[in-house]
């Protein structure tokens, strides 16, 4: 008998969400019994949660989350934060000591705001700015990693199973509106602290089952804007795919969805004329970030949430409502965890999006 370690399992990981769309806060305990019963599609190697509305109290700075693998390391990394923002908090994120979590780096986090005079300089939005000091420090500090970097949000992440990650963490003391989890890792590549789920830049972060065979194509054109894939993992270019399409672009969610899980060209050719038109733009213009291969998503966004499969449905995802909640899992035991009693369960569509967001006034 062959066992995980022994041979491959590329349709291993669990994905796991819960959305309030009140703006109602939950404990991260919920989350973590739902990845808890998909033990099974992990292995160890990976677990991580991120988390909105988390940070009330800082809501308006930006929060980033550093691992450090030296003091040299948090030395250079912490010049070039205070270099670029107004920091008004820097402390270590707290955790429990666990047997089970092991080869810990330093953990830190910052609240800040780029300098008014800095933005005025670069003639740089807000976020870009950010954007672009973050990838310039987890592309030239050695031994610093920011794997998070969104306002009233955070991921916690780390090499262990996530119901162990969780903990470490101590989740339960954390409260926010949206979470979600992702169990094991890697595919093709060593675990590490920072090659876990969720991958983040901004707000947005990912958690994802699968491994797309277009990686290459979607790096290289990537990097075309700014971005630099450091991980050599799939679900990073996901990440930033998102990123360039929403917020650089300005495509909604939907026409994100259109371009990364695009229907295929005979079906496009039985649309009617206004649909044909559309998604023949989207299809040509971003031919390059068409993502084949199986995959099923959750994006986390300020204010939101989105589950996406494939096109082809070739990795499991269920949804589920009860109120004013939306829940996502790889198994429907997962959410049963978290809401024994939906009012509705189905299993999305492949390439067809579940986008659920706050409700309108609401101000988590």
């Amino acid at each position: 008998m062959q066992f995980e370690g022994d041979i491959r399992i590329p349709s291993g990981c669990a994905i796991s969400g819960m959305f309030s769309r009140s703006g109602k806060k939950m404990n991260g305990e919920a989350i973590i019994r739902s990845i808890s019963t998909m033990h099974d599609r992990s292995n160890g190697l990976g677990g991580g949660f991120a988390a909105y509305g988390i940070y009330p109290h800082n809501k308006e700075l930006y929060a980033f989350h550093v691992f450090y693998d030296s003091v040299r390391a948090k030395e250079e990394c912490e010049k070039e934060i205070m270099a670029n923002f107004d920091v008004t908090v820097a402390e270590k994120i707290p955790t429990r000591k666990m047997p089970e979590i092991t080869d810990e780096p330093a953990i830190w986090r910052y609240f800040g705001l780029p300098f008014e005079k800095l933005l005025k300089d670069t003639q740089l939005d807000e976020r870009e700015f950010v954007a672009r000091c973050i990838v310039k420090i987890n592309t030239q500090i050695k031994g610093a990693y920011v794997f998070s970097s969104g306002k009233n949000m955070g991921v916690f992440k780390a090499v262990g199973f996530p119901e162990d990650v969780g903990r470490y963490y101590r989740l339960d003391n954390y409260e926010g509106y949206c979470w979600t989890a992702h169990g094991r890792y890697p595919t093709n590549t060593p675990g590490w602290w920072g090659g876990a789920h969720p991958f983040a830049m901004l707000d947005y972060s990912i958690v994802h089952n699968g491994e797309i065979s277009s990686y290459d194509a979607n790096r290289r054109f990537i990097e075309m804007y700014g971005y630099k894939c450091t991980l050599l993992t799939d679900t990073e270019v996901i990440t930033y795919i998102i990123d360039y399409l929403n917020r650089k672009q300005h495509l909604t969610l939907h026409e994100v969805a259109d371009v990364i899980a695009a229907p295929f060209w005979d079906e496009i050719d039985r649309m009617p004329q206004a649909e044909k038109e559309k998604f023949t733009y989207l299809r040509n213009v971003f031919s390059s970030l068409l993502i084949t291969g199986p995959f099923s998503i959750l994006l986390g966004f300020s204010g939101g949430m989105m589950a996406l499969n494939d096109r082809l449905k070739l990795r499991s995802m269920v949804a589920a409502e009860k109120d004013d909640m939306t829940y996502v899992a790889s198994e429907e035991c997962a959410i049963k965890t978290m809401e024994p009693n939906p009012d509705k369960i189905w299993a999305p569509k492949g390439g067809e999006p579940v986008i659920v967001t706050l409700n309108e006034g609401v101000d988590a």
